[in-house]
């Protein structure tokens, strides 16, 4: 299996346009994906409001690509999404059991 760690820095003064995607597109979309075994979305905490990120475990990395296309280390981006991130950041890891 395959871990994906997805990072997203908001545009400053964009935190609630980007919050209410997360929440009713962003998280709805990763967890209704079938070849995910799990989805660990994180919402901002305290000292950082405009980071974001998803832990996803992939099935493997040809569903992965499947889902992204070929070049997987670029994240997969919504263009609802678009204008309203600064930064991404994106790692994967096989997933130790």
């Amino acid at each position: 299996m395959i871990m994906r760690i997805f990072q997203v820095r908001v545009r400053d003064g964009k935190e609630e346009e980007f919050t209410e995607f997360f929440y009713k597109t962003a998280i709805p979309m990763m967890k209704g994906t079938e070849v995910i075994v799990q989805v660990l979305p994180g919402a901002p905490h305290g000292d950082s409001p405009r980071d974001f990120s998803f832990v996803m475990v992939w099935k493997d990395l040809v569903s992965l690509k499947a889902f992204v296309g070929e070049d997987y280390n670029s994240p997969h981006i919504d263009p609802a999404e678009a204008e309203l991130v600064e930064s991404r950041l994106i790692k994967h890891y096989d997933l130790v059991e």
